[in-house]
C-alpha cells in the first residue's frame, strides 16, 4: 500500500440506516454538512424503504459524533432509530457527498 493511501490506525468505517421522518426534510444534506465539518469521507443516500443509509470514514472520535448527531438529526427530522456497524476503513472515497440513487 502506497503511503498516500495509508490510513490512521484509529480511522474506522460507519454504517448506518437511519428510520424515522427522514426523508423530504433535508436529512441527507444536514447530514453531509455535518460529515464534512468533521472532515470525514462517505456518502449518504435514501433508500427505497424510505430510511437514509450513511457510510462514513475517519477517526473513531470523530464518526461517534456523527453518530450521536444521525440519533436526532436536522430540526425538521423525526428519528426514530439508528441501526449502526462498525467496519474497517476502506479509504476509497476522498470527499463526502449525497448520493442519489
Amino acid at each position: 500500500m502506497s503511503k498516500s493511501k495509508r490510513r490512521p490506525s484509529d480511522h474506522a468505517r460507519l454504517h448506518a440506516v437511519v428510520s424515522g421522518i427522514v426523508q423530504g426534510v433535508n436529512f441527507r444534506y444536514y447530514t453531509a454538512r455535518q460529515a464534512e465539518s468533521l472532515g470525514l469521507t462517505g456518502w449518504v443516500a435514501n433508500r427505497w424503504d424510505d430510511t437514509v443509509e450513511v457510510v462514513a470514514e475517519g477517526p473513531r472520535a470523530d464518526l461517534q459524533a456523527l453518530l450521536d448527531w444521525l440519533s436526532h438529526g436536522p430540526p425538521s427530522a423525526t428519528v426514530t432509530g439508528v441501526q449502526a456497524g462498525w467496519e474497517q476503513a476502506t479509504g476509497e472515497d476522498t470527499a463526502f457527498r449525497v448520493r442519489y440513487v
